[in-house]
């Protein structure tokens, strides 16, 4: 019997479009001889929409006719079972609905990928593929990966972190990082990727503005030294905490001083149609001494079992060209397009690395049902305030 899936994208997020790119490119590239594959798309309120034509990219182009065409749908915890049903429920007629077996999200941004979705699967029951809660927080939260990362000798930028207070009294702000810093330094929300609200600034000037556009995306925000002699390196990693593997390396191409949202989905994508990240100008493998792919590789692994992570993931890194220093940047926990084409130099195409995620996924599912997760007493039997409001039992 085939494992029913349901592939969910789209969501509440500022990376929305990458999303439903991404997850689309996964739902066509899926073995169907293995699995029943239900599209699921996340508008930006979250709600949840089936139908015929939700895994049909083209449909995205009137997103309002898709959705008149298609059915909304709520999941509901049923015993062991997990179902989508129709919302808001028929008064005549069948209500549509049909159980799933796993979750698999191809999600992208804040309030989906930072495990705010994943903590909604683990309440439900319902397993699922990629990173679990902590691991998912961690990687969205730039400042804690951070010191996590430091803790197990992962090398870091220092980075110091600016909140909405910090904020009130912008010229106070801009003094510590210059004191702290100096010029550049890179300014980014805390919590977001694709390089959204990602700039680097050179002068006063600059940051004043580089704060302002970091803090419309998020109310932390982190900043740090800018190396001037920037190459960056990109590497994915599929597994678990206690085995993973190493895809090729990749030098993404950019038009300015780091990585942006344009050079990332936009400017290939012209006239053709955007692939997402598959679309990234990009040197594949990129040119690297044969020491410095092997320490990025190896760096990647130990940061993404560091953090805990599981199913595919892509690690950003950056060299200091004056130094040679290789510094992790970010970890991206559901990469654009899933990072497939890191994958596919190194002998592992799409469709097999769609199946070992979901492996991955059930390979975590039968650990966790091996686990207690109750303890038998009678505290409730013995229970009672004794007339004093507030007491502890």
């Amino acid at each position: 019997m085939k494992l029913k899936v349901a592939l969910m994208f789209g969501g509440k997020s500022v990376e929305h479009e990458v999303s439903v790119i991404s997850g689309i490119q996964a739902y066509l590239a899926m073995d169907t001889e293995k699995y029943d594959v239900f599209p699921v798309y996340l508008t930006k309120k979250n709600e949840m929409y089936v139908g015929d034509e939700i895994g049909v990219i083209e449909s995205y182009k009137d997103i309002d006719g898709l959705l008149k065409k298609s059915q909304r749908v709520i999941m509901v915890s049923d015993g062991d079972k997990v179902r989508f049903a129709g919302y808001p429920a028929k008064k005549f007629g069948k209500n549509p609905e049909f159980d799933v077996d796993l979750i698999f999200p191809v999600v992208h941004g804040t309030n989906v990928e930072d495990g705010a979705l994943q903590g909604y699967f683990k309440t439900l029951g319902i397993p699922f593929v990629g990173c679990d809660v902590t691991a998912s927080a961690i990687g969205m939260d730039k400042y804690i990966m951070k010191a996590v990362l430091k803790e197990n000798d992962v090398p870091v930028l220092d980075a110091k972190l600016y909140t909405m207070s910090d904020y009130a009294d912008v010229d106070a702000m801009m003094e510590s990082i210059e004191i702290n810093f100096g010029y550049p330094v890179i300014v980014k929300p805390v919590n977001l990727g694709s390089s959204v609200g990602i700039s680097v600034a050179k002068d006063k000037v600059e940051l004043s503005a580089s704060i302002d556009d970091a803090f419309r995306y998020a109310s932390k925000v982190l900043v740090e030294h800018a190396i001037s002699n920037l190459r960056e390196i990109n590497c994915s990693v599929l597994g678990d905490e206690n085995d993973a593997i190493a895809s090729e390396c990749e030098e993404p191409m950019h038009t300015k001083d780091i990585l942006s949202y344009e050079d990332k989905y936009v400017s290939n994508a012209k006239g053709s149609g955007s692939k997402g990240m598959a679309s990234v100008a990009r040197k594949i493998p990129a040119e690297l001494s044969p020491e410095k792919r092997e320490e990025v590789r190896a760096l990647a692994v130990k940061s993404f079992r560091v953090l805990g992570c599981n199913g595919v993931s892509r690690i950003d890194f950056m060299i200091d060209e004056d130094t040679g220093k290789l510094y992790f940047n970010e970890i991206n926990t559901i990469p654009g397009s899933l990072a497939f084409y890191l994958w596919e130099p190194v002998g592992i195409p799409y469709k097999e690395l769609l199946d070992r995620m979901i492996q991955l996924a059930l390979k975590r599912v039968r650990i966790e049902e091996s686990l207690t997760f109750t303890f038998d007493t009678n505290i409730l039997n013995n229970a009672g305030f004794g007339g004093a409001k507030g007491s502890k039992v």
